[in-house]
């Protein structure tokens, strides 16, 4: 009976922080052992032991404080799922006994050797001593431990991270079991537990801050802390400008209209993004794997996986009929005045003809002056209906000295072959040309580049969105002439969005079918993705920029980049990955900067 209701509240539980929470776990392998074990985490929510249980297959009985067994429903629940009180202020033989019979009789028993929620130096993953009791449990009962680290949890205490589809972040990291060391006399023996058992915690912390580059804002921070946020903007980078100011009694009507505005446009942001998702996804449809995949894949990321970015983005020659490269854009014979269409073949051969010509559209500043003039490089989206936007924003650079090039980036445009829509073949399940088709906007811009040295204009800048964003960053691995980069909602974190983004759910279950897993799409990781490299320009001039309510390329992604290409900045907006807020902003802000 109290295991029916361990798995159907565990089943509930799953439900509920299936809507509100996305668990990244490491190491789940190691609770995956048969026989009884010690399971000891660190502590920073009550919501902690709800989370852990979730990864793990076999039922925990968890050692929780005596204080909660004391209000009678609370109480019953607890029992009923085979959880035992604990004082925390003193040694409980009772508490003891339990604990000891359970893991001999080969059950998981779950504890937080902190003694209660801690955060800081008050932390053991700050390096705080241990409480003792875990080593000695283990001992006598003579089971291993396995260590757990937890993140994330604590920003449950705040009332907006629990809006549906937020997706907070939660991390957990399960470590190596360690030995009880049976061998050894039992004050060492206890000594041994605890010592390893504090350096696999700092280990754990350790390697999820560095495998998730997780921020300042993620780590863990005490409960009245993150309540007292609620009414609070979060945190913002250096330079980034606050966007409201604390609110006094007179304002509080308008504090009331704001939040509701927030709401709505939240709700509106992720439903937008939602049917735009389901679209991508229904077009995916057209492009299943075959049993050829995988073979494709390893013979393709074979000949990459040694390759340096720029090795990766060389231009390769291409030679034209008469015997010269025709590979190459060129400036010459431009008409005086308006948009000037540049064409050359591109020096990268796909299937489909139409995609093997690049273009860019090319708006002089100016007639006779404008060589030698910084260019800005318009990046659009994946499947941006029109460029007619995008040439508005052209004539306002133009009329602040600057020449702009709206580039066609692989497969949109001029570029889209007879029978698919714009962009259709960009990002579909088919990886390979997925990252033939990155490498080709790259080198296409890296020519572009190096033809407007040719003519004097040696600083560049780039306005990137989403797709382009991408492509921009890693335009920076390669490139270091800008005199900014703007990559706003950019596509940085190739894991995440082959893996969990809501809008590469046909990619995911085609690659599953082609049996393409995780670890063999992260050998390219170092070529494709903007989070696994660096930029070679100078990261101050890198502006991140995020929607609030994105769900395609969550803040949370764009924040781990811009804390690992340190110096870069951050700008948040309050719009999702589809809207019209993020553009004339980020504009603003870079006209703040002074960097336009």
């Amino acid at each position: 009976m109290k295991r029916a209701v361990y798995y159907a509240g565990k089943l509930l539980v799953k439900c509920v922080f299936g809507l509100v929470a996305r668990i990244h776990v490491v190491g789940r392998q190691n609770t995956n052992r048969a026989g009884g074990f010690l399971l000891a985490s660190n502590h920073i929510s009550h919501f902690d032991p709800f989370l852990i249980s979730l990864p793990i297959r076999r039922k925990i009985d968890w050692m929780t404080m005596a204080e909660f067994f004391r209000l009678p429903a609370l109480g019953f629940f607890l029992r009923s799922i085979d959880a035992f009180p604990a004082e925390r202020d003193r040694a409980d033989l009772k508490t003891i006994r339990a604990a000891i019979a359970r893991l001999k009789s080969e059950r998981i028993v779950g504890l937080f050797p902190e003694g209660g929620i801690r955060d800081g130096a008050r932390s053991l993953l700050e390096g705080a001593p241990l409480r003792p009791g875990a080593a000695a449990l283990a001992q006598i009962a003579n089971v291993p431990v396995v260590p757990c680290v937890i993140l994330g949890t604590d920003r449950f205490y705040s009332k907006k991270q629990w809006l549906p589809f937020r997706r907070t972040p939660v991390w957990i990291a399960f470590g190596k079991p360690i030995s009880c060391f049976p061998e050894l006399q039992k004050s060492q023996a206890r000594e041994r537990i605890e010592s390893e058992l504090a350096a696999a915690f700092k280990n754990l912390y350790a390697e999820l801050s560095e495998k998730f580059c997780l921020t300042t804002h993620d780590l863990p921070r005490s409960p009245q802390e993150r309540i007292s946020k609620t009414a609070r903007h979060p945190e913002r980078s250096p330079g980034t400008p606050l966007q409201h100011s604390k609110a006094t009694p007179r304002d509080s009507s308008t504090a009331l209209r704001s939040t509701r505005n927030d709401t709505l446009r939240c709700a509106s942001a992720k439903t937008v993004d939602l049917l735009l998702c389901a679209s991508i996804n229904w077009l995916h449809r057209r492009h299943p794997l075959n049993g050829q995949s995988r073979q494709g894949m390893e013979r393709y990321l074979t000949a990459c996986e040694r390759l340096s970015p720029q090795e990766y983005y060389v231009p390769p020659q291409a030679i034209g009929r008469n015997g010269a490269s025709d590979s190459k854009p060129t400036l010459n014979g431009m008409r005086d005045s308006g948009m000037a269409t540049l064409s050359w073949r591109s020096s990268i051969e796909t299937a489909f003809a139409a995609n093997n010509t690049a273009r860019a559209d090319f708006f002089r500043t100016d007639a006779r002056t404008w060589a030698g003039a910084p260019t800005v490089f318009l990046l659009h989206a994946l499947m941006s209906s029109s460029p007619t936007g995008y040439y508005r924003w052209a004539e306002k650079f133009n009329e602040l000295g600057w020449n702009a090039c709206f580039v066609h980036l692989p497969y949109h445009f001029s570029r889209v072959p007879t029978g698919y829509w714009n962009g259709e073949l960009a990002i579909t399940p088919d990886l390979i040309r997925n990252a033939e088709g990155l490498r080709q906007g790259v080198i296409e811009l890296r020519q572009i580049m190096e033809s407007l040295r040719g003519h004097g204009c040696h600083e560049f800048g780039v306005l990137a969105t989403s797709y382009g964003g991408w492509i921009g960053a890693l335009l920076t691995l390669v490139e270091s002439d800008f005199r900014f980069v703007a990559l706003m909602s950019p596509i940085v974190n190739i894991e995440q969005a082959i893996w969990d983004s809501p809008a590469a759910r046909r990619i995911r279950r085609e690659l599953v079918q082609a049996n393409i897993e995780r670890a063999l799409v992260a050998r390219h990781f170092h070529l494709s993705s903007p989070l696994h490299g660096r930029p070679v320009c100078d990261p101050s001039r890198i502006l991140f920029v995020t929607g609030e309510f994105d769900s395609i390329a969550p803040p949370a992604e764009i924040e781990a980049i811009h804390q690992a290409w340190r110096g870069s900045e951050l700008l948040r907006v309050r719009q999702g990955h589809f809207g019209h807020r993020m553009m004339p902003e980020t504009i603003a802000y870079l006209k703040q900067r002074g960097d336009i």
